[in-house]
C-alpha cells in the first residue's frame, strides 16, 4: 500500500482516515479539498484542476482523500489500494452537522485557506442523495478495478477501527 485513494460520502471520515493511515504508514497525505477549493469556496477552473490533479498523482507514494468524480477514474487507476467508506446516510449527515458546529467560522486543517466551515442546503442535499446518485457510480468504478487493485470497503466506524488495528499489526 503505497498509493491509497480514499473515497466516500462527505462526512464519512475520509480525511480523518487519511490522517490516521498517513501516521501509521508514514505516507504523505493529499486532501483534495485543500487543492480544489480557493478562498471563499471558489472552485478551481476545470483545466487548472485537471493539470493540478495530474501533478498530485506523480508522487511515488501518497494517500489521497476525496471524490471529485471528474478526476476519480484517473486517481483510481493510479492507486494500488482503494478504500471506500460506504457509510450510512444518517451517520454522514450527523457527522457533517457535528463538524459544522465544531468548526463553524474556522478553516479546518484539511481545507483550503480561506474556506471557513459552512453548511448549506445544497451540501446537505448532496449528502442525503449520495447513496442514490453517487453510490451506483462508485460500485461501477470499483468493479472495473476488482482484479487489479486492492479494494477495501468499510461500512461503519467499527470496521475502520479494525482496519487501522490490522494496519498497525502489519506495519
Amino acid at each position: 500500500m503505497e498509493r491509497i485513494a480514499i473515497i466516500g460520502s462527505c462526512g464519512a471520515g475520509k480525511s480523518t482516515l487519511a490522517k490516521s493511515l498517513g501516521q501509521k504508514l508514514a505516507l504523505p497525505i493529499i486532501h483534495l479539498d485543500s487543492y480544489y477549493w480557493r478562498a471563499n469556496w471558489v472552485e478551481t477552473p476545470k483545466n487548472d484542476w485537471d493539470t493540478l490533479h495530474q501533478k498530485l498523482l506523480q508522487g511515488e507514494c501518497w494517500i489521497i482523500d476525496g471524490n471529485y468524480g471528474s478526476t476519480m477514474d484517473i486517481r483510481l487507476e493510479a492507486a494500488d489500494t482503494i478504500i471506500w467508506l460506504d457509510f450510512p446516510r444518517n451517520l454522514c449527515l450527523w457527522r457533517i452537522i457535528k463538524r459544522y458546529l465544531q468548526y463553524r467560522g474556522n478553516v479546518r486543517d484539511d481545507m483550503a485557506a480561506g474556506c471557513r466551515e459552512r453548511l448549506t442546503w445544497e451540501f446537505l442535499l448532496y449528502v442525503y442523495n449520495f447513496p442514490r446518485q453517487q453510490r451506483p457510480q462508485i460500485i461501477s468504478r470499483l468493479n472495473q478495478h476488482q482484479y487489479s487493485k486492492k479494494i477495501v470497503i468499510l461500512k461503519n466506524p467499527n470496521q475502520v477501527k479494525t482496519f487501522l488495528e490490522e494496519i498497525i499489526a502489519i506495519a
